[in-house]
């Protein structure tokens, strides 16, 4: 098992990227390439004693930047250490690629340098929230803005089986968020989608509200990337913003100190099942290989968490039960066939 770790993505790079992965390669039956300035890099692995460690480093003279466009890097830096990393991947030197840089460039060149999968349109973003019944899966969280009802369904399929072989959900249960629980609810997208997920194999429960997500009903959300990114980045403000004001509240008075001491244990549990950084990276899905995004913001533990969670992907073959899935969902085949002749009659 071999991770190929963008070295130089985050906002914090390479110092986060060289401690997750010196953590990661202590703690996981997983072997690190670095990728990206080897100079740099060697000299950081030096510093902390990581020369028995099954870590390697691939040199790459360019950088994306968090703000650039990702069809201009694309073209123009093709020594990147994003793009570096993804070929490493295509041409068999590594099992799954790791980055916390640029989430468009890495999308855009994890699809350009991989491919799609078969029966793929648009790969997704997908995450993992915490929810009061264990964990969820929420896609699309910002590849894909516009959509059509295909390409929801297809998300559901992909959110289905990373449920199913990465979180252990047995029978996962899929659910589509929209803006009520009833029939008449929704877009013209959503609608769609939900008339095509009610005839599918998939266990469809319908319709959920975003008041749901976090209630653990379903195994799997299924939406748009524009609603998606809009439900991460309010995830992400609201839970700081808890954090904040709980931790002025507990400064307000000497009753409130000692109430903090006396649940300590259940705030520091409390903080880690919230914590993105427990969760690692986000899923590349519908690539032809194996990529996963992490925050530009990530600590160490965010990375070292991201290779593991790469690492059970590869393992459990997550790719291959995909392509199963796709072959065997022949609703899908004529839902594809039904959108197409709808668009060349109009």
């Amino acid at each position: 098992m071999k991770i190929a770790l963008d070295a130089m993505g985050s906002d914090n790079a390479p110092q986060v990227e060289i401690d997750g992965a010196v953590r990661a390669a202590r703690e996981y039956d997983v072997s690190i390439i670095l990728v990206g300035d080897r100079e740099i890099l060697e000299a950081e692995l030096a510093k902390r004693g990581a020369q028995d460690l099954p870590i390697t480093v691939k040199s790459a003279s360019q950088v994306v930047g968090m703000h650039e466009s990702p069809s201009v890097a694309l073209r123009k830096k093709k020594d990147s250490s994003i793009r570096v990393a993804f070929d490493l991947v295509k041409c068999g030197e590594a099992d799954a690629v790791v980055s916390a840089g640029n989430s468009g460039a890495a999308m855009a060149t994890g699809m350009f340098v991989l491919r799609k999968l078969k029966g793929v349109d648009r790969p997704a973003i997908a995450t993992v929230v915490p929810t009061l019944k264990g964990q969820s899966v929420v896609l699309d969280v910002g590849a894909n803005v516009d959509c059509k009802p295909d390409h929801l369904v297809q998300f559901a399929v992909m959110g289905e089986v990373y449920a199913r072989y990465v979180l252990g959900v047995e029978r996962p249960k899929v659910g589509l968020l929209s803006n009520g629980e009833e029939e008449e609810k929704g877009n013209d997208l959503t609608r769609e989608t939900h008339g095509i997920l009610k005839k599918s194999a998939l266990n469809y429960a319908g319709y959920i509200e975003g008041r749901d997500i976090y209630s653990g009903e379903v195994d799997v959300v299924t939406c748009d990337g524009f609603v998606g990114n809009i439900f991460l980045k309010t995830s992400e403000g609201l839970a700081e913003a808890i954090g904040r004001m709980l931790k002025e509240e507990l400064k307000k008075s000497f009753l409130s100190k000692i109430g903090y001491l006396l649940a300590r244990g259940s705030f520091k549990t409390f903080k880690k099942k919230v914590d993105y950084s427990e969760y690692g990276g986000a899923p590349l899905l519908g690539i032809n290989g194996v990529g996963f995004i992490s925050h530009g913001g990530s600590n160490a533990n965010a990375i070292k968490n991201a290779i593991r969670v790469a690492s059970e992907f590869v393992r459990n073959r997550v790719n291959k039960h995909l392509l199963e899935e796709f072959e065997d969902k022949v609703d899908l085949g004529e839902m594809n066939s039904q959108q197409q002749l709808k668009a060349s009659s109009q």
